[in-house]
């Protein structure tokens, strides 16, 4: 059975990163035009945010654009492919990483199963369909956890994440609050080192985009059915942004103190696998803009899940991104978008309804593990070094290691031999 197992995985996993590179080698996806386009305008005064390229605007940050100016002198066909190829790379790192962060040996049926069933799910299949830059921060982010994880210096990768798209500086935040100061000041020096590295490769495009650009939604539909925020849904049901008032100021506050104080409370318990995806899912909820295609962060999220015993609910949050039910409501405006709709706008608003669910239940989580009521996952082993879990003391499913692979034994290098 084990060896059928492994061969339906690996032939999964070979037909789907064939179907990229044949996909990337035909289609011409939009978002990497843009960031091809914006490497070759970089150095063009304020080109790069001045004029649409592409029909679209270039949103991301100068840094982005800089790292794309070497990429721009290749030809767009050969370089889309690379860099889906890349991307699935990326995510299979990211989910090597997450594997350990759940205490389990990231074993190459692991790993591939990981990624086969991964790549399945909206947000993961749609970032390579736009050719989006999304599980490249995914894994940079969760390589630098794992290294927090493990009393290793860290912060360059959740630097150079927040450098590339600004949501991932929740992170720093996340490690001051949860005591890792030096990575925490790794990360901010590597966020200004890296902006300003573009600042003088591009001073004017730069000024223009710190002054004005990035804050500036306008830029980008607010209320399409793609932007999973809480400020998209309040555009969408108010009617448009301009109905949105300033009652909606204090919501993303009280969401990122509450998010970070439940992702800052699992840290200092020492499973920053459940401060990642709590961080992951609150720098979602908190920025203006949550395109579908971000909510990569679900990922985790399952690995947690499985980990913690909760199978059941992390089938449902699978389907949930499988079948991404807010592509079946209407999506162009009009009546039945705009407004309250009860079940239709639930639907409407999924990813944004099971963020905020998943916050909630692991603060209630954190809340039973302080009353003494430990719950399902990991717990320290005593001596094991930084990081280390152990699953031999709590009451994880017999099966898991079929799911996650081998648990971490106290005293081997994660991913090194059994």
């Amino acid at each position: 059975m084990k060896r059928w197992i492994r061969t339906a995985v690996r032939g999964a996993l070979l037909v789907e990163v064939v179907g990229v590179a044949v996909f990337a080698a035909v289609y011409d996806s939009l978002d990497f035009r843009i960031y091809w386009l914006g490497g070759g305008a970089i150095t063009e005064g304020t080109r790069v945010y001045s004029e649409q390229l592409a029909a679209h605007w270039f949103t991301n940050t100068p840094f982005m654009a800089a790292l794309f100016a070497p990429v721009s002198a290749v030809p767009l066909g050969v370089a889309r492919v690379v860099w889906q190829l890349a991307s699935v790379g990326a995510f299979a790192w990211a989910c090597s990483a997450a594997l350990e962060l759940a205490g389990r040996r990231p074993s190459r049926l692991a790993v591939a199963a990981a990624v086969a069933g991964g790549l399945l799910l909206e947000p993961v299949w749609h970032s390579l369909f736009l050719g989006q830059v999304n599980l490249f921060l995914l894994a940079l982010v969760l390589v630098d956890v794992r290294r927090v994880s493990l009393g290793r210096p860290a912060g360059i990768g959740i630097g150079i994440a927040a450098a590339i798209k600004l949501t991932p500086a929740i992170f720093v935040m996340l490690l001051l609050i949860a005591g890792r100061t030096r990575a925490a000041l790794t990360a901010g020096v590597t966020f200004v080192l890296c902006g300003s590295a573009a600042f003088l490769i591009a001073p004017d495009a730069s000024r223009l985009y710190w002054l004005h650009t990035f804050y500036d939604t306008s830029r980008v539909g607010v209320p399409y059915i793609s932007n999973q925020s809480p400020y998209g849904a309040a555009a969408r049901i108010s009617g448009g942004v301009a109905h949105v008032g300033g009652w909606f100021e204090p919501v993303p506050l009280a969401i990122g103190f509450f998010g970070l104080a439940v992702a800052a409370g699992w840290a200092k318990r020492g499973d920053w696998l459940s401060a990642a995806a709590v961080a992951g899912v609150t720098g979602l909820l908190v920025s203006p803009i949550s395109w579908a295609h971000h909510w990569v962060w679900i990922v985790p999220v399952l690995i947690l899940l499985v980990r913690n015993g909760g199978r059941a609910i992390a089938l449902c949050g699978y389907l949930l991104f499988l079948l991404a039910p807010l592509w079946w409501t209407p999506q162009g405006g009009g009546p039945r978008q705009y407004g309250f709709h009860g079940l239709l706008t639930l639907v409407a608003n999924c990813y944004l309804v099971a963020g905020s669910v998943f916050l909630v239940y692991m603060a209630v989580r954190l809340s039973a593990r302080r009353g003494g009521r430990a719950p399902v996952g990991p717990i320290h082993v005593d001596g094991a070094g930084p990081g280390a879990v152990a699953f031999g003391r709590a009451p994880v499913p017999e099966n898991a290691g079929a799911i996650l692979g081998p648990p971490l034994r106290p005293g081997r290098r994660p991913g090194g031999p059994a």
